[in-house]
């Protein structure tokens, strides 16, 4: 069975692969243009693609009788693959819940309080060179231990971050999510999204990517927070509409914003990279050696499975 892998992965993945498959590992780390999509589609019978490998209709529409009958996405958001237009096309989807959840909720809680402790506006000041002592009120920000945060997602990962805000710092927890959650700490669901902004200290995005979530933070959202609120995104970048957001970040709707995902990624606009009130990241939600590695695993698990002709353990 011939495996095609889109980008390097670590080495652990990368042996177990050629082991048990014949196996390509594409060297570089730029997303598969439309040329090698369509040769992924025709010459391999698995794709293990990621985030930015864009399998479009029109991309499975451009070739017919596909050999490929599984993409096996590294990652757990899978907006970069119309599922719909797979299956019509015969080819399953998979990707890697539970490998990312407690990485990304650690990155969500490193973005709220360098948000609302400036700390990145206090890291550029001193490497700047242009920190000239303590004093009482230099760079005064949110303390966040009591306050309330506002989860928008109470999925795995919104779970991880609200038991990290609730039993690390003694958080007030509400969220929004489609149905009412059984939780292992105490939280409130809010009536609807403006009701939990309008309610909240930091409101943390949690939500996957899709239509349904496009755009989901929206000036209307902007304009219900409070004027000391901070937003955290861990999502995906479409979720937050750009501009609303750069807009309430220049006149003062919020405080300040942590970042580790963009709208049109890699672009990340000028104005929000002048904003000394935004904490900017690069994408780094699940960025440590075991998780990358236990992602790797776990898509090669739906692999195997594939193979093997047994149900995928991870099916989309």
């Amino acid at each position: 069975m011939r495996l095609l892998i889109t980008r390097p992965m670590p080495q652990a993945v990368v042996d177990r692969a050629k082991t048990a498959f014949d196996t390509e590992v594409r060297g570089v780390n730029t997303p598969l243009d439309k040329d090698e999509m369509h040769r992924a589609l025709a010459d391999f019978d698995v794709v293990i693609p990621t985030l930015g490998d864009v399998f479009d209709a029109d991309t499975f529409g451009a070739v017919a009788n596909p050999r490929c009958r599984l993409l096996a996405n590294f990652g757990v958001g899978y907006n970069h693959i119309d599922v719909d237009a797979a299956y019509a096309a015969g080819i399953q989807v998979s990707n890697t819940p539970g490998a990312v959840t407690d990485a990304t909720a650690d990155i969500g809680m490193t973005l709220i309080l360098m948000s609302a402790r400036r700390a990145g506006e206090g890291e550029r000041l001193l490497r700047a060179g242009n920190w000239h002592g303590w004093h009482p009120t230099q760079l005064l920000g949110l303390h966040i231990t009591g306050k309330t945060v506002g989860i928008v997602g109470m999925g795995r990962i919104g779970q991880a971050v609200a038991r990290r805000c609730h039993f690390g710092f003694d958080m007030t927890v509400r969220y929004v999510s489609r149905t009412p959650k059984t939780l292992t700490f105490p939280a409130e669901r809010a009536g609807d999204l403006a009701d939990l902004a309008a309610s909240v200290d930091v409101l943390v995005v949690c939500v996957p990517a899709g239509p349904e979530t496009h755009h989901l933070i929206d000036a209307n959202v902007f304009t219900a927070m409070r004027p000391t609120a901070h937003l955290i995104n861990i999502a995906r970048g479409d979720v937050v509409e750009e501009a609303a957001l750069i807009g309430a970040l220049q006149t003062g709707q919020i405080a300040g914003a942590g970042l580790d995902v963009y709208e049109f990624e890699p672009d990340v606009p000028a104005a929000l990279r002048m904003m000394q009130q935004v904490t900017l990241l690069p994408h780094l939600g699940t960025n440590a050696l075991e998780v990358r590695t236990a992602m790797g695993h776990m898509a090669l698990d739906n692999v195997a499975a594939f193979e093997a002709g047994q149900d995928l353990p991870n099916h989309v």
